[in-house]
């Protein structure tokens, strides 16, 4: 298991990845992230024909100050991909008005392959992200 954290208030990009700046808990081999950054590759490290990692994802977000009220959504990334499966829309009534979000997805890794996973801003506009909380569990 790996956890990776960014507890600061963070105004991530639309289309751009939270960026993940403490290691709360060092992950083994196949769960590799550089510091500062928002990916985590998964490494396909197994006899079996596949790994299997539950990614979960909580933050608390809003809309920056300036920006515009409507609804807006992060989502788990999967080689840069947003999942539909793993987005979550709130919508704030004014700016700067937080609401937490809470995402997860199981993920095959193929034996010897790796994929990319990042929690991502899917919103047409910049959002704060605080309290960011990434973790990865090896499940199979």
């Amino acid at each position: 298991m790996a956890e990776y954290v960014n507890t600061n208030i963070v105004t991530v990009a639309a289309g751009q990845n939270v960026p993940l700046t403490e290691t709360a808990v060092q992950g083994n081999c196949s769960i590799v992230h550089r510091e500062g950054a928002g990916i985590v590759t998964l490494r396909g490290l197994t006899n079996q024909c596949r790994a299997r990692f539950r990614v979960a994802f909580g933050a608390n977000v809003a809309i920056p100050t300036g920006g515009t009220v409507e609804a807006i959504t992060a989502a788990l990334a999967i080689n840069g991909e947003p999942l539909t499966s793993a987005t979550a829309t709130v919508t704030p009534a004014a700016v700067e008005n937080y609401f937490n979000i809470y995402v997860a997805a199981n993920v095959n890794v193929p034996r010897g392959c790796c994929l990319t996973v990042a929690a991502e801003n899917t919103s047409g506009q910049a959002i704060n992200f605080a309290n960011s909380n990434l973790i990865v569990e090896r499940i199979a």
